[in-house]
C-alpha cells in the first residue's frame, strides 16, 4: 500500500446510489437580488474518476493516514466498527485538510479546493442527486457581497487580504513580525477610517438628495403662477402657500450648506487615510517577500486553528461533529443547504424584519455594515459571531460570524449567527455597564428578575429567535418585558411595524410609544 497509485483501490469499494437529478432553482429577490440560486448545467468535477487521488495526493504520511482509515470506514459492515472509524475520521480529516489550506493557491486542484469548499473528499460517498445538487451551485462569486466558502477565506487570509480571526492565544513572535504586524494594525485602522468616512459621505449623500428634492419641489411651488380670469394678461400674486414656500427654501438651503461642510470635513479625513493607508501599504511591501510567505504560512495555521473550532461550536456538544460529506448525513434541500447564494437571500430576509440588524453608529450617523461571513462545511445546527467587530477599529470594521452549511433548519442557523452578532455588539457598546444600559442592560435586569439560571446570552438568541419568527409575524410568544425591549432595541422595520399596529392592541400601544418617543429630548 505504499505506492500511491494503489491507495485508491477504494474508488470500487463504494457504489453510487442512483436518484433522479435535481431541477435548477431560480429566486428574484435576494441581499441585492439573487437573479439565480444554481446554475442552469452542473459542471463534471464530481464525475471525474480520479477525484478521489487528486484530493489525497501531495499531502505525504498524512494521505497514508487518512486513506487507510477513511477506506475501513467505506467498506466496514459493522454499526459499531463504523462508528469507531466515524470517530477516529473527525481528527485525522481535520488534519489532513489542514495540511491542504497550506498550499491553497489559484491553481489549487479542483478536488482540493471543493474538499475543503464543501466537505467532499469521495464523490461516491454522495447520491446522484446530491451531486447533481452540488454541481450546480455557483462556482464564482458574482454578488460581492462578504460571504466566503472555506478555501475563499484561507486563500484571503494568506494573500495578506484579511487578517487571522482574533484568538485569546498568543502565538510565537519576533521583533520582524511584531513590526509587520504593527504595521498591520496601522494598516487596518487606515483601513477603517476609509471605510467610515466614505460610509459618511454616502449617508450625506443621500440626505443631500432629499433636501433637494424638497428644495426643487418648494421651488416649483413658487414659480407656479396662474392668471386672473378678469384680466387675461396678469399673473396672480404670490398666495400665502408661495409665500410659505420662501421660508423653507431658506431652511432648506441652509440644511443643504450644513451638509456640504460635513461633507467636506469627511472627505478631507478620507484624503487623510487615503494617504496614509499608501505610506503603510509600501512600508508593508518593504518588510520582504520572505518574510512575507513566512507569515502567510504561519497565519494560514492560525487561522485554520480558529476555523476548526469555530466548526465545533456550530455542532455543539451533542451534534455531528463528521467533517465528511455524505449523503448517510446530507439532504440536497433548495432551501436547507447553506450555499452562498442561499445565505445572501436569508441575510436579506433578515434585514426585512430586523432594519438595524447590520447598522452600527459612528459620529452619531448610522452605517450599515454587514459582517463577513464564513460558510462551514459542518452538519452544525448553530451559527455563531466569532468577532463583533475588529478590536483596532471598534467603529467601522466588519464582524465575524460563522454559518454551518448543512444545518437541519438554515433560517435557525442563521438567525442565530445574527442573534450573537447583535448581543456581542450591543454588549461592547455599553462596555462595563452591559449589565445595565441598552439592549444587554434591559434583557439582563429582566433575566435576574426572573431568576434564570444559565448563559444570559443563549437565552437572549432564543428569544431573537421567537422575535423575528413568531413576534414579525403577530404570534405573541415573548414576556411583555422582552418584547417591550426588543420593539426598542431590536426594532422592526417600518412595514413590519404597521403590518403589526393593527394586528393586535399589544403592538399598537408599543407603535404609540415610538411616537411618543419621538415627541421626546431623550428619544
Amino acid at each position: 500500500m505504499s505506492d500511491l497509485e494503489s491507495i485508491f483501490d477504494v474508488d470500487n469499494d463504494i457504489k453510487d446510489t442512483e436518484q433522479p437529478d435535481v431541477q435548477a432553482v431560480e429566486n428574484s429577490s435576494g441581499f441585492p437580488t439573487v437573479e439565480k440560486l444554481f446554475e442552469d448545467t452542473g459542471h463534471k468535477i464530481f464525475e471525474n474518476p480520479v477525484y478521489y487521488k487528486m484530493a489525497l495526493a501531495d499531502e505525504g504520511d498524512a494521505t497514508q493516514r487518512l486513506h487507510t482509515l477513511f477506506q475501513k470506514y467505506a467498506t466496514t459492515k459493522d454499526p459499531k466498527d463504523k462508528s469507531i472509524f466515524r470517530m477516529q475520521l473527525i481528527s485525522v480529516f481535520w488534519d489532513f485538510i489542514g495540511r491542504t489550506a497550506q498550499k491553497m493557491t489559484a491553481g489549487t486542484p479542483e478536488p482540493k479546493r471543493y474538499m475543503l469548499r464543501f466537505g467532499i473528499l469521495h464523490p461516491n460517498m454522495l447520491t446522484a442527486e446530491a451531486k447533481a445538487f452540488l454541481s450546480k451551485i455557483p462556482v464564482k462569486d458574482e454578488l460581492g457581497q462578504p460571504v466566503y466558502y472555506l478555501d475563499e477565506w484561507i486563500s484571503m487570509v494568506g494573500a495578506g487580504k484579511m487578517k487571522c480571526s482574533t484568538t485569546d492565544e498568543a502565538g510565537p513572535s519576533s521583533p520582524r513580525g511584531n513590526m509587520n504586524a504593527h504595521l498591520q494594525s496601522l494598516y487596518d485602522k487606515a483601513q477603517g477610517k476609509i471605510e467610515g468616512a466614505q460610509g459618511l459621505l454616502r449617508s450625506k449623500h443621500a440626505e443631500r438628495l432629499t433636501f433637494e428634492k424638497q428644495l426643487s419641489n418648494s421651488i416649483s411651488r413658487v414659480m407656479n403662477h396662474a392668471q386672473y380670469d378678469s384680466f387675461p394678461e396678469v399673473f396672480e400674486l404670490y398666495t400665502d402657500e408661495q409665500k410659505q414656500a420662501f421660508s423653507e427654501i431658506q431652511e432648506q438651503a441652509k440644511a443643504l450648506l450644513k451638509i456640504d461642510r460635513e461633507s467636506a470635513s469627511y472627505m478631507k479625513d478620507l484624503e487623510s487615510a487615503s494617504e496614509d493607508l499608501q505610506t503603510i501599504n509600501g512600508k508593508l511591501e518593504e518588510a520582504g517577500s520572505e518574510k512575507k510567505v513566512s507569515m502567510d504560512l504561519q497565519s494560514i495555521n492560525t487561522e485554520f486553528s480558529s476555523v476548526r473550532q469555530m466548526a465545533k461550536m456550530t455542532v455543539g456538544r451533542q451534534g455531528n461533529a463528521f467533517p465528511i460529506l455524505t449523503s448517510e448525513f446530507f439532504r440536497p434541500t433548495p432551501i436547507g443547504v447553506g450555499f452562498r447564494e442561499n445565505i445572501i437571500k436569508q441575510l436579506s430576509w433578515v434585514e426585512s424584519i430586523d432594519s438595524e440588524a447590520f447598522i452600527r453608529h459612528y459620529k452619531n450617523k448610522p452605517n450599515r455594515i454587514v459582517p463577513y461571513v464564513l460558510l462551514l462545511p459542518t452538519y452544525g445546527d448553530f451559527g455563531m459571531c466569532w468577532e463583533p467587530f475588529d478590536k483596532s477599529n471598534r467603529a467601522t470594521s466588519r464582524g465575524r460570524i460563522a454559518i454551518p452549511m448543512y444545518p437541519k433548519n438554515l433560517t435557525l442557523a442563521v438567525l442565530s449567527a445574527v442573534g450573537d452578532l447583535r448581543w456581542q455588539v450591543a454588549k461592547e457598546k455599553a462596555s462595563f455597564y452591559w449589565m445595565e444600559e441598552g439592549l444587554t442592560g434591559n434583557y439582563y435586569q429582566w433575566f435576574q428578575a426572573q431568576k434564570l439560571k444559565g448563559d444570559v446570552k443563549a437565552y437572549f438568541i432564543q428569544d431573537y429567535i421567537m422575535w423575528m419568527t413568531k413576534e414579525s409575524e403577530g404570534t405573541q410568544k415573548l414576556d411583555k418585558d422582552v418584547r417591550g425591549t426588543f420593539w426598542r432595541y431590536v426594532p422592526f422595520t417600518q412595514a413590519v411595524k404597521e403590518k403589526l399596529k393593527d394586528r393586535n392592541l399589544i403592538y399598537q400601544e408599543l407603535y404609540q410609544r415610538d411616537k411618543n418617543r419621538a415627541m421626546s429630548d431623550g428619544y
